[in-house]
């Protein structure tokens, strides 16, 4: 893959920048911005080489028309904040004011395009409708690059067919989440365990299948432990439960032993009768769930025992929550094996999605951890094994 280095001179081109800007909102506020800040390098770089920095990117789920709460505007100005200059900011992503915020930035400007989202040809299965948004965004540009790790695993406009229409290269962001992925699957540094949370385990199962043989021990946790509690038998009361994985989860099961993974599961769990932040918690046996609970959360045993597992690994690789970490009652779980990721002695990586937004709204600075990954979903779908279009795009195997 080309890098920005690869370019050559890029004083007064106009460079379309595929940037991750999916920040939380709320009303016009950000609840995070560590995908806004993450970008900041990349832009910087650039408009400091002097070029004409275009950026493109996404906020939600738009249905492919303008939606004012999926707005870009509030993006904007933080990123202005960041950079410390004025951003400008389009009210169209490829229409009018787009072409005209283009034709008028000076070298060294940088100006957001509003939500790529907002129109239909960005998300389209339509090969030719895909790409006829891509010959509109081409337009605006001289030279792309990808610096949005959270969407390389997405075949869309802005994402893929832009780079097979101008000069592309990948930016700083996308490299050094490569760099760290590489190390957690090619030549990890050992011992190496893998932290699983989250609500389901049909959302980790490619990720199992594809570290269970390369890690030393898997750590499972979340609304997913349920399943694999039911799978050995044990009562899980009214919590989560993906019956139609039972069978799955048992061949990990032996998969694990067979394989000498150690496979760390909760010994106690957090319980309550209902899913409410007000909601009166009890610890009881992982073994021994009432009928009429719902666990919300791994107990304060399983947490020392998963922070003395992370603790004595040089590479840890987590992703999902231990719990309902949004109810204070319920995030003790996340934040001890937060807490552990901060003091491991090796490679700590958190990986995106609710895990990133957990160890922040606990507290934790990005600094305590090894790397925080901006795409939970790309993160996932590298550890899976599988072809990310975004990035095959600019290495020439799409």
């Amino acid at each position: 893959m080309k890098t920005i280095d690869d370019l050559g001179d890029l004083r007064g081109r106009r460079v379309l920048v595929r940037s991750d800007l999916n920040a939380p909102l709320e009303g016009s506020t950000i609840t995070d911005d560590g995908r806004v800040r993450a970008s900041v390098p990349t832009l910087k770089k650039l408009a400091d080489a002097g070029a004409k920095v275009l950026v493109v990117a996404h906020l939600g789920r738009p249905k492919g028309e303008p939606d004012p709460a999926a707005s870009l505007r509030p993006v904007a100005e933080r990123l202005g904040e960041l950079l410390g200059a004025d951003v400008r900011f389009a009210e169209d992503t490829v229409g009018e004011d787009a072409q005209r915020v283009a034709g008028e930035l000076q070298d060294g400007e940088v100006a957001v395009l509003e939500n790529v989202r907002f129109n239909a040809g960005e998300t389209s299965k339509d090969d030719d409708e895909r790409g006829a948004f891509a010959d509109e965004l081409a337009a605006l540009a001289d030279v792309f690059v990808s610096d949005g790790f959270g969407v390389v695993h997405r075949k869309q406009a802005s994402v893929y067919d832009v780079a097979t229409r101008l000069p592309a290269a990948v930016g700083g962001l996308v490299l050094s989440e490569l760099e760290v992925l590489k190390r957690l699957t090619e030549d990890p540094e050992r011992p190496y365990a893998v932290v699983l949370g989250g609500s389901k385990v049909s959302d980790k199962l490619g990720v199992i299948d594809h570290l269970i043989d390369k890690a030393d021990s898997l750590l499972i946790g979340g609304g997913m432990v349920f399943t694999f509690l039911a799978a050995q038998g044990h009562e899980v009361g009214t919590s989560l439960l993906e019956s139609d994985q039972l069978d799955t989860v048992r061949g990990y099961i032996e998969q694990a032993v067979e394989r000498g993974v150690e496979l760390v599961l909760p010994t106690d769990i957090v319980v309550a009768p209902e899913f409410a932040a007000d909601a009166p918690p009890t610890v009881v046996a992982a073994d021994a769930m009432p009928s009429d609970q719902m666990g919300l959360d791994i107990g304060p045993e399983s947490a020392q025992r998963f922070a003395e597992a992370i603790g004595e690994a040089r590479t840890v690789f987590w992703n999902g929550p231990m719990g309902v970490f949004e109810m204070p009652a319920f995030a003790a779980g996340t934040k001890a094996v937060a807490q552990a990721l901060a003091d491991l002695d090796g490679l700590s990586v958190v990986g995106g999605g609710d895990s990133a937004a957990a160890v922040r709204q606990l507290g934790f600075a990005d600094d305590d951890f090894g790397h925080i990954s901006t795409g939970g979903g790309a993160s996932l779908e590298y550890l899976e094994g599988k072809t990310l279009p975004g990035l095959a795009v600019l290495e020439g195997d799409a």
